[in-house]
């Protein structure tokens, strides 16, 4: 699994939770809220469908983890290998 796959899973769950946004320029080493309009209950809703989608838990604590794109590969890829998940 990639970099670019785990990314690219991220992006698409951001396009279910939030239609509008566009997704076209997003700089990975700035924090998501900041470039999309996304409130608490959007990111709530991609930390679900990231459960629901590929099994796999965030917890609370690491909500501050799923920041930016380039750290959200850094907390997901490990995630997704252990989990088995095939993208």
């Amino acid at each position: 699994m990639t970099d670019e796959q785990v990314k690219k899973a991220v992006l698409d769950i951001i396009a279910i939770v939030s239609p509008d946004a566009d997704l076209s320029n997003i700089d990975p080493a700035v924090r998501l809220r900041d470039q999309l309009e996304l409130d608490s209950m959007d990111f709530l809703d991609i930390v679900m469908e990231l459960r629901k989608r590929f099994k796999v838990e965030v917890p609370k604590e690491d909500y501050m983890q799923l920041a930016s794109l380039d750290s959200c590969v850094a907390y997901l890829k490990p995630k997704f290998e252990t989990a088995g998940v095939r993208l």
